[in-house]
């Protein structure tokens, strides 16, 4: 259930980053558009990677990779709101989401490892 969860949950972060890319790169912003989109898409994928992990620690792997990406994401949204381009609403809401998305890829990864043994 949570892995469902965790997916919609990516997924919306995804249309929501490609959504703000677009609004960017009308605006003549490719080098963060480029890479923001890139990590928040990054984090769905490699969530529908884990399903089909070959193993427990491919899985592990998978999921502690969509962290990185989403703490990436956080990044590159945290530069965007600084640098003024994009609005704080707009930041506040996909920051909840992907903050959101850490936290259950985190509780996953520790009771994923816990029933390693």
């Amino acid at each position: 259930m949570k892995e469902d969860t965790l997916f919609e949950l990516s997924m919306q972060l995804s249309v929501d980053v490609l959504k703000l890319t677009r609004d960017l790169r009308a605006k003549h912003e490719t080098t963060i558009s480029n890479q923001i989109s890139r990590s928040a898409t990054s984090v769905c994928a490699n969530i529908a990677e884990s399903k089909y992990g070959h193993s427990r620690a491919d899985f592990i792997a998978k999921l502690e990779i969509a962290l990185k990406e989403a703490n990436e994401t956080n990044y590159w949204l945290r530069l965007l709101l600084d640098t003024n381009r994009i609005s704080e609403e707009d930041y506040k809401i996909t920051d909840k989401l992907c903050g959101n998305i850490r936290r259950l890829l985190i509780a996953s990864c520790k009771t994923a490892k816990s029933n390693q043994n």
